[in-house]
């Protein structure tokens, strides 16, 4: 920790390079790069919380040598711009995915931005430290970090960073909305995080802070006082005579006498009177942001750090698993291809973060078991056994949806079983829920069509039954696989691949058409590239640009190794694969599955959202899919473009997105992609079409473009996105729940597309009880409606558990439109005595900066107004703490 005495000069040459790279002439505070429309140059909270997060994780990874690895120095990294994919590389080694990494970034920036457009924050001055509440907006700071660390012991990491995000955004705003740097001070304050001392020599009630200022900007208006006060914001609380406003276009406060304002939110005096001190403000919020990285280290330790953040290139094992009496085969696999994982990969970087357990038969589901423990886990699997009964069907999707609000974002989960679903019922919201968490489900189903081997059944099954099945995969980019138990074992070793980060290569078309190849393409930069096909296959080639071909004979072939189980063919092609269009024949009874995957470090996230440029704090409001009706932005990150291994030199990029309808894969348009900032961030964005916004079914994305020698480059979304019919919010109290409550829960739904007749349904998982008064609703354009709904948490529920309340609005006509779900995490946890957070024991001194010079995203613009027809309506913006808004599936 930098002692708050300490000068400048003090700091060392690497936190002085930090500072010298930092502080152009550029600003901060405002929420994310959508910003910058409103104030080029300025640095944002985003930009903030990035940065702290890098140079902690550098810290780390310079204390903590890489096993096997060689020590990483700091020289190697002085003078150039600190990059997730570079760190992750220079660490694990070269190639090793980041891709999770900036996805837990993400979260938290996110998080951090939507503090600024929440309802339920955004005008709340404790939260912004806001209206001389400066002891007030301490407490809500330091629960938030409590409440961070409480969620991540309790592995619920999707609220931990939400929470973090909340955190850093107070946090930072301190630096920005009080006189701390007018009053000349260097560093971080000393008691803001760790409040074993009450905040001292605050203003009072009655003490004159500000002059007045008719100016756009105000340089003098603060009055000659040693005291801490901070801006007035709005009409609520009104602001005393004498006081400082926050200032800006958008402050109602700022009319009245004294005019004028000091916040120091970005470089635009029309929305910051005190723009001119705004590099010494970010500079300052860095070194806090970068605090509270360490505070949550040191309480954490590394392991319980690296998990919050997910820094490590490994995925989770999550396993779904039928225990009936006729699985005995499929729970040996499991449990072999579980062993093998484990051993394989103990103590290496792709050693699996977490487990996943969740067994189900008929009429019960789980418990659900997790672990960070492989130990822990393989015994807990090792325990697991067929215990007969389980005539067909079975509460597979219950069970599937238990491990989806238990595994972490960006995983694989695999269902063993031999049992179409009971619980069909679930199918919409479990697809739905698989998007909002992003994973990818693969089934492995054992048919048993004899109905031998114990499998009773009450009654003659239709062979739609698995239809469901089909569905989730499709929504979350997995697939079902039909075998038979003598080869359960062989085709269960995709479980291994599956979780090595592989990509799924685009075919053309996407379903096999009789006596039409299949085409994908084949870059560079793919390694370990497998094909499997299933089916009633009778034949099948394989051809590469070069026009070798290789068909379905089991052994080595001229272009890779295949392998075949019943119905079940793998073909591993030889490393390095040549690049270009590769060409596949299958010849089949029905329709057979074929998936090309292959390794790479290059893929891309995204997430959709609405620009909104009307207001004190202008950045993009972010969506998981897009709503119908509202011209959206779709935004894009590129990861692994790392430039340590090619430096100067040209790095990929993409110029365009295919927007592909699914499942058939007819193209539905072409979108540009605009890059903003610089190239070897990997930021781009592309305003979606009008027509797409109409579209009722489910769309894939495809990106487009060329690797540095000018070579085509091709990469899919894993997962396919669709356009929800309405905009569904639920929001409920801060803070966690505790056993004997209620908790109030606040919904909202909007129409922008036409009229809509909705009907509500509302759940809580576990089982608690959940009242709504809002059932049914009907909307016309551009209108909205509110409801409530009372959460009781029994005297029962278990500390440090996870609630997952689901509201699911779908249209009471016949309608081609899927229905919406919102879905709301919550976390049960008893009251406790409320102990101090120690202060770090590890360097708060910045590294480097980790954006080149002027946080580079002062670079950023966009073309047109995306979102124009929202500017000055705010009642549409009702997100609460953990609003996640979905809605898929025909």
């Amino acid at each position: 920790m930098i002692p708050a005495d300490v000068p400048l000069s003090h700091l060392g040459p690497s936190v002085l390079l930090l500072l010298q790279l930092l502080l152009p002439p550029a600003s901060a505070f405002f929420p994310n790069i959508w910003s910058l429309l409103a104030a080029p140059g300025s640095i944002t909270h985003q930009d903030l919380t990035e940065e702290a997060a890098l140079n902690v994780t550098l810290h780390l990874f310079l204390e903590q040598p890489p096993p096997g690895r060689p020590p990483l120095h700091l020289e190697d990294f002085l003078g150039r711009t600190l990059l997730a994919d570079d760190l992750f590389a220079a660490y694990f080694g070269p190639g090793s995915p980041s891709r999770r990494f900036r996805a837990a970034l993400g979260e938290v920036s996110r998080a951090n931005a939507a503090q600024d457009f929440l309802p339920t924050s955004k005008n709340d001055p404790d939260l912004h430290f806001d209206a001389e509440r400066l002891g007030q907006g301490r407490t809500r700071l330091v629960e938030a970090l409590r409440e961070t660390v409480a969620a991540a012991k309790a592995l619920d990491y999707t609220l931990a960073r939400q929470r973090l995000g909340a955190a850093l955004h107070a946090l930072q705003d301190f630096y920005s909305h009080s006189n701390w740097v007018e009053l000349g001070k260097q560093q971080p304050h000393p008691h803001l995080l760790w409040p074993r001392q009450e905040l001292r020599s605050l203003a009072q009630v009655g003490d004159p802070t500000c002059s007045d200022c008719e100016e756009l900007s105000c340089p003098g208006n603060l009055l000659g006082f040693t005291l801490l006060t901070s801006g007035y914001f709005g009409t609520h609380p009104s602001k005393p005579p004498g006081k400082c406003s926050h200032g800006g276009h958008f402050d109602q406060s700022s009319s009245q006498p004294p005019r004028g304002g000091i916040n120091k939110d970005s470089t635009s005096p029309g929305f910051s009177p005190h723009h001119m001190l705004h590099p010494q403000a970010a500079k300052l919020a860095l070194l806090a942001s970068i605090q509270a990285f360490n505070l949550l280290r040191s309480r954490l330790g590394d392991r319980g750090f690296s998990r919050l953040l997910d820094i490590t290139p490994a995925s989770s094992l999550s396993f779904v698993l039928d225990t009936t009496g006729s699985m005995g085969e499929e729970i040996n696999a499991a449990k072999i291809q579980a062993r093998h994982i484990v051993e394989q990969r103990r103590g290496t970087p792709m050693e699996p973060t977490h487990y996943v357990l969740v067994p189900f038969h008929d009429p019960g589901f789980g418990p659900v078991f997790t672990t960070s423990d492989p130990d822990n886990f393989w015994q807990q699997l090792n325990e697991m056994h067929a215990l007969g009964g389980g005539d067909e069907p079975e509460m597979c999707l219950s069970a599937l949806e238990l491990a989806l609000l238990h595994t972490p974002p960006l995983s694989d989960i695999f269902v063993f079983t031999d049992a179409s679903p009971k619980d069909a019922f679930l199918t919409n919201r479990v697809e739905s829920l698989t998007q909002e968490r992003r994973c990818r489900v693969t089934f492995l189903v054992t048919e048993d069509p004899s109905g031998a081997q114990g499998r009773a059944r009450r009654e003659v099954l239709s062979p739609l039954r698995f239809e469901p099945y089909e569905a989730v995969a499709l929504a979350s980019g997995g697939e079902v696989i039909f075998t038979e138990d003598q080869y359960i074992r062989d085709v269960a070793a995709i479980v291994g691949d599956s979780i090595a980060d592989l990509v799924t290569l685009p075919l053309e078309p996407r379903v096999v058409v009789a006596e039409r190849p299949l085409v994908f393409r084949v870059d560079g930069l793919l390694q370990n590239v497998t094909v499997r096909i299933h089916g009633e296959v009778s034949s099948f080639w394989i051809r590469n640009p070069a026009g070798v071909s290789q068909s379905q004979e089991e052994g080595e072939g001229p272009l890779g190794h295949t392998r075949r189980f019943g119905r079940f063919w793998m073909v591993s092609m030889n490393d390095p694969p040549q690049s270009g269009t590769w060409e596949i024949q299958v010849t089949a009874k029905g329709t057979p599955r074929v998936r090309v995957q292959a390794q790479t470090s290059l893929d891309f996230l995204f997430h959709f959202g609405i620009p909104m440029e009307d207001g004190p704090h202008p950045g993009l409001y972010p969506l998981t899919q897009p709503v119908a009706g509202l011209q959206t932005q779709l935004l894009v990150e590129v990861t692994g473009l790392g430039s340590r291994g090619n430096p100067g030199g040209p790095l990929p990029h993409f110029s365009h997105v295919v927007l592909r309808g699914v499942p058939q894969g007819a193209e539905l348009g072409q979108v540009p992609l605009e890059p903003r900032g610089p190239p070897e961030r990997g930021l781009l964005a592309a305003s979606l079409p009008p027509t797409l916004l109409s579209t009722s079914g489910p769309f894939s994305l495809e990106l487009v473009g060329q690797d540095g020698v000018g070579r085509g480059l091709h990469r899919a979304a894993p997962q396919p996105c669709a356009v929800v019919p309405v905009l569904l919010e639920l929001s409920g109290p801060p803070g966690f729940l505790a056993p004997g409550t209620t908790a109030l829960l606040s919904l909202r739904i909007a129409s922008f597309s036409g009229p809509q007749d909705l009907h509500l349904r509302t759940s809580a998982k576990p089982n608690f009880a959940l009242t709504s008064n809002l059932s049914r609703v009907h909307l016309e354009q551009n209108e909205s409606a509110s409801g409530r709904l009372w959460l009781e948490v029994p005297d029962t529920a278990a500390s440090d558990s996870v609630v997952m309340v689901t509201v699911t609005a779908k249209n009471g006509e016949p309608s081609t439109m899927p229905p919406t779900h919102a879905f709301l995490r919550l976390l049960v946890r008893a009251p406790a005595p409320q102990d101090q957070l120690p202060a770090p024991a590890y360097s708060t001194d910045p590294i480097l900066n980790t954006s080149r010079p002027a946080f580079h995203f002062s670079t950023l613009v966009t073309q047109g107004e995306a979102g124009g027809e929202l500017a000055g309506h705010p009642w549409w913006i009702t997100f609460g703490v953990m609003l996640l808004l979905l809605g898929l599936g025909p």
